[in-house]
Formats: C-alpha cells, structure tokens, sequence
C-alpha cells in the first residue's frame, strides 16, 4: 500500500503575515522561517518516507513555479502544477486527483498537506499520514487528520467526532468553523479536535464526491479534463471542507498529535524556533541583552536588542518592522494603510 501512495502539497498564497520578508515572489513557503531551509524544502523532506518526489506533486501559483524549481532540484518539473489563478483548495485538490488518476489510477491513495507548516515530533507526523491513508483505503472515505488541541485557539477550525469506526477512527459529527474564545474552550473541552487541512484519500474517492456534492468545480472539472488554464478559469473558488467535506457522509477523523503548528504569524514563531535562555526566538545575526519572550528574525543584516520584551523585529535591506508578539498577528490592517512605496517596498 505505502508504495503506492502519493502526496500532494498545497504551496500557493503570499503569506502577507510575515511581511516585510515575505513577497509575492517570496511568499512564506519559500522563506526559512523555522530551520535554515525554506519551508517548503522542509515539508518535502518530511514527506519522503511517506511518498518520494517521483510521487508528489507541488500545486502553487504560476509565477513561482521556477521559484519552486530551483529550491528543489530533485522534484520532477511535471510534478509542478502552476495555477493559473487562485480558485481555492476544491479545485487545487480535484484537479491534483485528477493528475493522479491519470498517472496512477483511481485506487491510489493521496495525502494532503500545506507548504508552510512546522511540525514538532516529525515520525509522529508521518506515522499518522500513513494510518490515515490506510483508513481511507480501508474504508473507501475521506480521512482528516485532526491535531489534538494545546489551547483554546480562535484562528482555527475545529472538528467534532462523532461515532467510533474503529479504534480512534470516528465519523466527523460536525465542522466549526473558528469558533470565539469561550466557544473554543468548550470545544477543547469537549474533546474537538484543531482542523488541520491534512487529508487522505483515494483519487477516485475524492473525485466521486467532488461530482456528487460540489458544483463550484465539478463542471469544470469534467468540461476541461485536460486544460488547467481553462479548468481554473471555469472553477468557483471554494475551500474543501466547505464544497466536499461539510457536505459528504464518507468523512471520517483520525486524531493526531505531533506538534502541529500553521505558523500563522511571526509571533507563533516563538513556538517552533530554537529559543535562547530568556525564551527569545531569534534568526540571523541577532544580539539580545536584558531582553525576553521577543521574535527577531535579520535578513542580511545585523540586528541589537537591549532592555525590551515581546518584541518581533524584522529587518532587512532598506526596511524594519517592530511591532509587538500581541499585534504581530493584525498585518493586513497595518499593511493596507501603507503607501504603496513601502507596502511593495
């Protein structure tokens, strides 16, 4: 079964989170957030025991495919799917299936994961894509991982299991979409579980309930089988939980817990970088004295911090950014009121 199996890695967006580094030609999976490598190359390597580049196809926007190339020498150039225009994560993953059915057959099993993550206790991760692409074979569903909540987050989705399967396999009683805080501590207390975006499939499994539930891109689907720039031009964009997953009775959850992180601001970098005695998260060539609990990240340059805490600093050629870990995660307010010169910079 492993043998067969296939990956497929979400890598498109812009990250606009971690701006100043990140850049529509630089977005956030290709920059070294969490190791020295770009984010993208470590989830590639995370993934190589559970399915080889041979088998793994990188769906991003068109004008990073050379990007992405590059940084990964060893991923085949066809298993690089530009997308001509964002159409969301139905279609990214329906025409992936596709792809796949095409090259390997319908019964091959898939897993799903994003480009910008960071993961904790790696053989944990893997170990849990391969029993939830068993379950999906086994069971002929549609399989999500969800992560074992920490605390109460109102960033994130939440998946409430329903009856048992087997073993901690569960039927998926409901989706939450990010839910307030007294809302998500119930639902931590409740047993939910974080909705992670990992998923696990057969190619044709997820292609029969695409036609069946989600006309935003079941018509394309079918009308430009062999056309991308004409299948994302005719796709609705939509998610895939909200077009299949809410919709469908074949969902099943797998719980798991392996240090999830979506590195969603430059403030979760504090959880999954290395940090110094005074629980400082710094990269690049950065001095700390008298200072705590601040993020600092140094690009090309050389950055000092003396008596200041939950700071993130960001520096590189020609710009600074210094906000505080609590204001880290509202960018796009700050970024939309820039003029445009230091926006795009």
């Amino acid at each position: 079964m492993s043998s067969e199996r296939w990956a497929v890695v979400l890598a498109g967006g812009v990250g606009s989170r971690f701006w100043p580094l990140s850049t529509p030609d630089r977005p956030k999976q290709l920059l070294p957030l969490v190791s020295e490598r770009p984010m993208l190359v470590d989830t590639l390597a995370r993934l190589e025991p559970v399915a080889p580049l041979a088998r793994t196809l990188v769906l991003t926007n068109a004008s990073l495919t050379d990007a992405i190339a590059a940084a990964v020498p060893g991923l085949p150039g066809a298993n690089i799917i530009a997308e001509p225009r964002p159409a969301g994560t139905a279609a990214a993953l329906g025409w992936a299936a596709q792809v796949i059915a095409e090259r390997a057959g319908r019964e091959t099993p898939i897993v799903s994961v994003h480009a910008d993550w960071a993961i904790g206790d790696v053989p944990g991760f893997r170990a849990a894509l391969i029993a939830a692409s068993d379950a999906a074979v086994a069971e002929c569903a549609l399989v999500t991982v969800g992560v074992v909540p920490t605390h109460a987050d109102t960033g994130l989705g939440y998946i409430q299991p329903g009856d048992v399967v087997r073993g901690a396999l569960r039927r998926v009683a409901r989706f939450i979409e990010k839910p307030d805080r007294a809302a998500a501590a119930i639902l931590v207390d409740t047993g939910s579980l974080w909705n992670s975006g990992i998923f696990a499939w057969r190619a044709g499994d997820i292609l029969d309930e695409i036609a069946a539930h989600c006309p935003e891109v079941a018509p394309a689907l079918a009308a430009h089988a062999n056309d991308a720039e004409a299948f994302f031009a005719a796709a609705r964009p939509i998610a895939i939980d909200v077009s299949v997953l809410e919709r469908s009775s074949r969902i099943l959850v797998l719980p798991g817990d392996f240090g999830w992180s979506d590195v969603g601001t430059w403030a979760a970098l504090r959880a999954v970088r290395a940090r110094d005695n005074d629980d400082n998260a710094p990269a690049g060539r950065v001095l700390l004295r008298d200072a705590r609990a601040n993020v600092v990240h140094a690009d090309g340059t050389t950055v000092v911090c003396y008596g200041v805490d939950g700071l993130v600093v960001v520096a590189l050629d020609g710009m600074t950014l210094v906000t505080t870990v609590e204001r880290a995660g509202d960018l796009k307010t700050l970024i939309a009121a820039l003029p445009p010169e230091v926006r795009e910079r």
